[in-house]
């Protein structure tokens, strides 16, 4: 079984396109200061809180926002968008599911990430890349592609009736309620632990390889069928404020195909905190 969608791009295909003026890198990294340490020639840095969040707003920019960040980045309508970062590609597919909800075409991902180009001894700069600033045309954003709050709580009826399905990404013990955020990371607010009622457990990380690359199409296909979370469902992914369940939406959407996936960007830090919003829990002290 292949991928549904020719949506990656594997280091060796960057490596031998560096001189392509028509291919343009973008790193997205979780740690914003990573990139500054050295990152692949020619590829500009994208904040992800930034450049794509809105700064009074809790909200992401808008549709001529958008426009004008890639202009400023030099890409072009018809330039082929590769994005990579750290983390097995974490923010790069948030990056990426951002960018498709906002319109954004000709995306692509490289494989593995930053870890695996590092891993091969590839090179790595510091220099500034040089970027002519472009004119992106208008954006017109993809509403099928993000759930809101109300979105995922009317879900909820159709999973009890086995015609939707709602992924949970997060660890074990963020699902189970016994912890309220990832081992190592700070606390960012939330007031309860657990999961949405009816969510199937498959963590993000599940999906990938050691080198960061995504399992092959069939591995995937055995991972979500085997929790029930099949094609002919309407799927919604969350974790905590997104950056997996971009991965997880990358995953189900562009490289199995299923036909309806919804990121739920307001995740467990919005859900958790909501006032009449059920939950489940499965952790007990006793």
């Amino acid at each position: 079984m292949e991928y549904a969608k020719d949506v990656l791009v594997s280091t060796e295909w960057v490596a031998e396109n560096l001189n392509n003026p028509k291919v343009k890198l973008i790193e997205v990294d979780e740690d914003i200061l990573l990139y500054d340490t050295g990152h692949i020639a020619g590829a500009v840095k994208l904040d992800w809180q930034v450049d794509l969040w809105h700064p009074v707003e809790r909200d992401f920019i808008e549709p001529d926002a958008v426009q004008a960040l890639l202009g400023k980045l030099g890409i072009s309508a018809d330039d082929q968008v590769i994005l990579y970062g750290d983390k097995s590609n974490w923010w790069a597919s948030y990056a990426y599911w951002f960018l498709s909800y906002s319109g954004v075409k000709n995306l692509k991902i490289m494989n593995g990430g930053r870890q695996k180009w590092v891993a091969e001894g590839r090179e790595l700069t510091t220099d500034a890349p040089s970027v002519t600033p472009t004119q992106y045309p208008a954006l017109k954003r993809d509403d099928s592609l993000r759930a809101y709050r109300d979105e995922v709580k009317a879900h909820l009826k159709g999973v009890q009736e086995g015609k939707n399905a709602l992924v949970d990404v997060r660890s074990p013990d963020e699902f189970s309620g016994k912890v309220t955020h990832m081992a190592n990371y700070p606390q960012e607010g939330v007031l309860r632990g657990g999961h949405i009622p009816g969510a199937r457990s498959v963590p993000w990380a599940k999906a990938t390889n050691e080198d960061g690359t995504f399992k092959s199409a069939d591995e995937l296909k055995a991972l979500y069928e085997g929790e029930g979370v099949t094609a002919d469902k309407d799927v919604i992914a969350y974790c905590r404020i997104a950056e997996r369940s971009s991965h997880t939406w990358f995953v189900l959407r562009e490289l199995l195909g299923y036909p309806k996936v919804r990121n739920y960007d307001g995740s467990w830090t919005e859900w958790g905190n909501a006032v009449g919003m059920p939950i489940e829990k499965t952790y007990s002290e006793s």
